[in-house]
Parts: C-alpha cells; structure tokens; sequence
C-alpha cells in the first residue's frame, strides 16, 4: 500500500465517517493544528526530565485521541473521543508542577533553554489550536471535552516551560512596558 491516495488531489479530504470536506474547513484546521502542537511536542523529548517527558508523552497520546475526536462528525460509543478525566489530568499535572515553583508576579518573555523555548512555542501553537476550536464550534457543535482540554493544554505547557527552565538554571525575563 503507498502513502499516497490522490484522493485529497482537488482539495477535499475523508472524515472519519467517510464523509468529504474541503482542506480548508474548520475542522480539518482545528485537528491539523493539533497535529502541529504534537509534532512540536514530539521534537521537544525527551527533555531531560522523567517527570515532564512522562506529561508529555501522555499528552501526545490525548492530542491523537482529540483529533479523532474532531475527524469524527459523529462518535459511536466507541469511538476515541477527549472526557473530562483528559482535563483533569493536566489540571492535576499544573498544580503539581506549580507547587515546584515560584508564583508568577508579572508576565515572562517566552524562551530560556532550547526545551523551554520548544515548550513555549509548543503553547503558542496550542493557544491556536483553541482558537481553530472554537472557531469549528461556532459553525457546528462538538461532542466531548476538545475545547476545556486544548485550553487547559496552554496552561500546561507554559508551566512545563517554566519548570524546565528553572530547573535548568534559566532565569525569567519579563517584559519591558
């Protein structure tokens, strides 16, 4: 079997139902901006650290499941899709890498070591990745916890980057007004 099927040649792609849509729908701009923050989560490990590469793998693992989650119009029961128990996990992750750092006073320049500058760009991308969401759910309705989860992913990742550059010796640098 090649990669390759020509069926996406004049701009239209397969859901997961079989159904077509144009490259440039929502949806498809939604998952495919999921798809970079993995990629850009997957060039980031390892990082160094047991702890965050363990979060991060999980979360590549979650991000695979949230775009199944919005190729699929129509979930079964059985099918892939991102619960509430996704949303707790990094809830539970960021007040637990919280507890290792300093309360953040004022806003930080992204960057620090090359795995913090990586996590943070990997937030920023996320951070898109919402607004793709929400802009698909302002045009049909999604089943499941995708838009709580892609918010709460920000958050994680900008913790992530924080740690590591802590940990790291990198101090933060805040903005000059």
């Amino acid at each position: 079997m090649t990669i390759y099927t020509r069926r996406g040649d004049e701009g239209q792609t397969d859901l997961r139902d079989m159904s077509r849509v144009s490259k440039s729908s929502a949806r498809i701009e939604a998952y495919g901006t999921l798809d970079e923050v993995n990629a850009l989560i997957g060039a980031v490990r390892p990082t160094g650290y047991d702890d965050v590469d363990g979060y991060l793998e999980s979360i590549q693992n979650h991000l695979h499941i949230a775009q199944a989650d919005l190729a699929n119009p129509n979930p079964g029961e059985d099918d892939p899709v991102v619960r509430a128990e996704h949303v707790d996990q990094l809830e539970d992750w960021i007040d637990e890498v919280d507890e290792e750092l300093e309360p953040l006073q004022r806003f930080i320049l992204p960057g620090g070591s090359d795995v913090g500058a990586m996590l943070h760009h990997a937030r920023a991308v996320s951070r898109r990745a919402e607004r793709r969401v929400v802009k698909l759910l302002e045009e049909e309705s999604i089943d499941g916890a995708v838009e709580p989860y892609v918010n709460r992913l920000s958050d994680a990742l900008f913790v992530f980057a924080r740690l590591v550059n802590m940990r790291d010796g990198v101090p933060e640098e805040n903005p000059t007004y």
